[in-house]
């Protein structure tokens, strides 16, 4: 794998601004959960072939991928990546698509991420801890 691909998903992620990188490894990291809980074994055998996942699969697997992280505390993290609720998600999707670093279908939609669950739902009410700069 080259470094341009590296290269230019940081570039994109520093002009846009909105989010940190570390917010786009979370997604990626969600993204292949995703996969692996639609197509199972089979996305590992067949990296090569698209596994495409609904914004509502991703969204699940983000909210499992944070609780197992970081337990009562994902909410924080997640603030502190200026992700308030789901559409945070689409949004960065939607970042790399239009980059042409994810792809999507005719069918999907930045739209597929709104209100997917609350984070009060699904993360805990209230903030607990407040992460310190």
């Amino acid at each position: 794998m080259s470094d341009r691909p590296e290269k230019k998903l940081y570039e994109v992620i520093q002009a846009d601004g909105r989010y940190p990188p570390d917010a786009f490894a979370f997604l990626q990291v969600g993204l292949a959960r995703a996969v692996g809980e639609v197509y199972g074994d089979s996305a590992e055998a067949d990296e090569d072939k698209p596994h495409h996942v609904s914004g509502r699969q991703l969204c699940n697997a983000l909210r499992d991928e944070g609780k197992d992280r970081w337990g009562m505390l994902a909410r924080t993290v997640l603030n502190k990546w200026n992700i308030h609720e789901t559409l945070d998600f689409g949004k960065m999707v939607y970042l790399l698509v239009e980059n042409d670093l994810m792809q999507k279908t005719e069918q999907d939609s930045v739209e597929d991420f709104r209100d997917v669950y609350g984070f009060d739902e699904a993360f805990g009410a209230e903030e607990i801890f407040e992460l310190q700069e």
